[in-house]
């Protein structure tokens, strides 16, 4: 019988410290929503976890004449160390969130292609590789 008490108490103590070092991209990603700018409307929300990959992407068709914006949310108050790119269809890189060594919070960018562009996160010295986003409009 202790056995059987050591062994549950066993799993249900592994699997609360399973859940407390998963990343909550999705708690995170419901913050970044209300972040957006004045006047940008929500579009689509992102989650952002490294997973074993060098980067996570995501791609959208963003409209000629349209101005978007791209946040990021961290655990804490920072980006940590988590960066967006966004490139156009030609996998040009037309704005980042990493401008001179700094990362901030969102990215703007005024469309002036309708095309496919490929929103990218990277991970530069991030201790969580757990974040959210959220895509924005304004005409």
């Amino acid at each position: 019988m202790k056995k059987l008490i050591f062994i549950v108490l066993s799993v249900c103590i592994l699997s609360t410290l399973e859940v407390i070092g998963q990343c909550n991209s999705e708690a995170l990603t419901n913050q970044c929503i209300p972040k957006l700018a004045a006047g940008f409307n929500f579009l689509k929300s992102y989650k952002i976890e490294k997973g074993g990959k060098e980067y996570v992407e995501y791609s959208y068709v963003f409209t000629k004449g349209t101005q978007y914006m791209i946040n990021i949310c961290a655990p804490g108050q920072s980006t940590d160390g988590i960066v967006v790119s966004l490139y156009d269809s030609n996998r040009n890189k037309v704005a980042t969130s990493k401008v001179n060594g700094q990362f901030i919070s969102a990215i703007a960018y005024p469309c002036n292609t309708t095309g496919i562009y490929y929103i990218q996160y990277t991970f530069d010295g991030s201790t969580e590789y757990c974040g959210g986003s959220a895509l924005g409009f304004k005409r």
